[in-house]
């Protein structure tokens, strides 16, 4: 595709790298709140989002009323992933939503979720957890969704139509037509995806070049994993994602994964990533710059 035209938008070359290092699941636990605010401290972190249905939520939201600089998106969330701790939706008890698994939660996977649930009750509960977020006192500064689950056929135009209607920055790949098939789309899927990426291009908003992180099954000298990440950043835009958390007992006892969440807390609070990211010369950004661009 032809290089990305936020990139003058903000200002740079077209062959810049410029990276949005987004903290996901920001209050899905009380040890991904102490992660993100320590690691917003720091500074590496730009920003990052929060699971509105999850039970630390009114503790994110009480942090983003007294710090309201804060640059905190919605991840909007229609999955439960865990065993041993889960969260439903906030806007229907009614199972013929196709939201509620047999135990009363969301499905655990994404693929449950965009074969049963239906598109209308999908839409309620994004426009709930936008209005719960904004209630709380939260500036919200962009959409985003848990897991990929939003990203379906099905959903997307309510994604986008909440975008639209706040006047938010939405994470979505500027992909065309044989990027879509590489990513699993079929013919039809993969040509009506690539024109509504041009639809939104022409109507301004910032849209990706690529979602890039470190993966959750590799625990193991995480700091170097994210060096070498950076070093292989391409030119454009990329929304990084980190999971950050604190190692507690609540963490272990909810996300088999948490040696990685811990991992990606010490890695990104880490003096000598900052310098290697830095030496790179690439341009750290958050989702405010681009909603300041969707809104001028």
């Amino acid at each position: 595709m032809k290089p990305n035209p936020v990139l003058r938008r903000l200002g740079l070359a077209d062959t810049d790298r410029v990276a949005v290092i987004h903290a996901d699941d920001v209050g899905m636990c009380q040890a991904t709140l102490s992660a993100f605010y320590d690691l917003l401290d720091f500074g590496l972190v730009s920003c990052g989002s929060t699971m509105v249905p999850c039970s630390w939520f009114p503790a994110l939201a009480a942090y983003c009323r007294q710090h309201p600089q804060v640059d905190m998106g919605v991840h909007l969330t229609l999955n439960s992933e865990w065993d041993a701790y889960r969260w439903g939706p906030i806007s229907t008890r009614d199972p013929a939503s196709g939201l509620l698994d047999d135990e009363g939660y969301f499905y655990r996977e994404p693929e449950d979720v965009q074969a049963r649930a239906d598109p209308a009750a999908v839409q309620a509960e994004l426009e709930a957890q936008v209005s719960r977020a904004l209630a709380a006192g939260i500036d919200v500064t962009h959409l985003d969704t848990h897991m990929g689950t939003v990203a379906h056929l099905k959903f997307i135009p309510a994604y986008l139509g909440l975008a639209r209607r706040y006047s938010l920055p939405a994470l979505m790949l500027r992909l065309d037509e044989a990027g879509w098939r590489e990513m699993g789309l079929d013919a039809g899927t993969a040509r009506f995806a690539a024109g509504m990426v041009e639809e939104l291009e022409a109507q301004g908003l910032p849209l990706f070049d690529r979602v890039d992180g470190l993966p959750l099954d590799r625990p193991e000298e995480r700091l170097e994993q994210a060096r070498k990440a950076f070093e292989n950043l391409p030119p454009g835009l990329t929304h990084f994602v980190v999971h950050a958390a604190v190692d507690t007992p609540e963490l272990r006892a909810a996300a088999t994964d948490w040696q990685c969440r811990v991992g990606d807390y010490q890695a990104f609070g880490s003096e000598e990533l900052r310098r290697h990211i830095r030496n790179c010369g690439i341009h750290i950004i958050g989702y405010r710059t681009l909603r300041d661009l969707v809104r001028g």
